[in-house]
Order: structure tokens, then sequence, then C-alpha cells
């Protein structure tokens, strides 16, 4: 499938979903706290999200049942919220929100440590964001895709942690999942050249130990392998004229 180049109309209206996604990130970082569920976070997220005259990405998407997604130190992604998981002091807590306004999608993630926590998750969390940040220095018309992901993994890798294979960022439009794969890892070949008008939602996933991972028998949650911290951080972000813009910060 082609990448779907943005018109100006629909940028205007990821802007305003990237920036609902954003806000909904600051309401959940306020909020959460040692001893509450991971439930209690999606009906957090998933009432502003609606009050904001948008919808939840996920909830329902290839029958995910909730609203976010709340993976806690060892799960990767794709953790479902539930009355009977609470947060505990030392936790890091990967939260990946998307909403969808007027038909249009934003998708990020951020992780967060819960109170006192370790050396190494606090090593861990700030790769993953800085990978991200190093990744879309490569983000502007005329470079290729697989830039952004060569940089991604040599800097998580220098830095001593390892890069998830087996999961990868996506375009992102009128579906929440659209061309094209952005993996975190460089591939064979340089992908697609990138032009004005892309919009992309890049997400380094990050081990502190192995990059193996596998999936539980909810056929959702997605955890490290070896048993290691995962973090995660995503925006969605726009290629413009002369770089790129990011949506999903406000």
């Amino acid at each position: 499938m082609a990448i779907l180049i943005k018109n100006n109309q629909e940028i205007e209206l990821m802007r305003e979903a990237g920036k609902i996604v954003a806000l909904t990130h600051q309401l959940i970082e306020q909020k959460i706290r040692a001893g509450m569920t991971t439930l209690e976070l999606d009906q957090i997220a998933e009432e502003f999200i609606r009050s904001k005259n948008s919808e939840p990405s996920f909830k329902g998407y290839n029958g995910y049942p909730a609203s976010i997604c709340v993976s806690i130190n060892s799960e990767v992604v794709h953790g479902i919220p539930s009355k009977h998981r609470r947060i505990v002091e030392g936790d890091i807590v990967s939260i990946d929100i998307g909403a969808m306004y007027k038909g249009y999608h934003g998708d990020a993630a951020r992780t967060h440590g819960v109170g006192r926590i370790s050396d190494e998750a606090k090593h861990l969390i700030k790769i993953t964001e800085e990978s991200f940040y190093e990744g879309i220095k490569m983000a502007k018309a005329g470079n290729h895709l697989h830039q952004i992901s060569e940089t991604i993994q040599s800097y998580v890798e220098h830095n001593g942690c390892s890069v998830v294979r087996d999961l990868v960022g996506h375009g992102i439009g009128k579906d929440i999942h659209e061309e094209p794969q952005i993996p975190n890892y460089k591939p064979i070949g340089r992908g697609p050249k990138l032009q004005m008008g892309m919009v992309l939602a890049i997400e380094p996933m990050v081990n502190a130990g192995r990059y193996e991972v596998r999936v539980l028998e909810d056929d959702w949650t997605v955890v490290t392998l070896d048993k290691s911290l995962s973090a995660h951080y995503e925006n969605t972000i726009l290629i413009t004229e002369d770089g790129y813009e990011l949506l999903t910060v406000v």
C-alpha cells in the first residue's frame, strides 16, 4: 500500500487529535500514583478524551477491550487495564494513548516512574525518550525512513539497552495504523523517501536486557522474554518542508 500524504485540512484535524492525546498524557501524569488500579487510569483517560469531542482510538480496535494500554515493568506494550492490577511504588508504567477527532487519529506513549524507582529504571526511561529525539533529527523531506530507524538503534545500543524487533512504529491518519511500518532498528534497505505531508507515529520500545519478547495468554500483552524492564516513548510527527512538527506535544 502507498504512504498517504495528508492535505492541509487533514493536518489540521490531526493537530487537534494530537493535542487531545498530549493533554490526556498530561492528566495521566498528574493522576498516576501507587495504589490505584490500571483500570482507574483507563477510565480517567477515556472520560477526558470523550469530553474533547473525540473517541479513544484503541477501544474495540481488533477487539482490544480498553481505551488505553497500561504496561508495567517487564510489559513492553498492550497491557490491558484491569480492576485487579494495582500500581505499586517503584513500578515503571508505560501508557499508550490514541484519540480520534473527526475521523483522524493521534497516538503517543510515555513511561512514568512511580515514586522511587531504581537507577536502572531511570536510565531506561531516559534513553528511550532520548532515542526518539535523536531519531527524529533524521526526519526531514528527502531523507530515507530507515535513517530514523538506524539512529534510534544506534543510540539505544550505545547506551547499553536493546531495541524490540517484533514491534514497530507506523503511519497514521484516518486509520490508527497506516503505511509505512517504522522499525526502531536498521533493516535491509533505506526505506521510502520522506515527503512533506507524511504523518508518522515513531515509537521506540526499549528493553534494559535482551530484545526478545513474547505475547501473554491474553493475546495482547507483550513482555520481555528475559523479564527485564521495558520502556516506551512515542509521538506523532508531521514531515514538513524543512523538518518535522510534533503533533502530540503541547
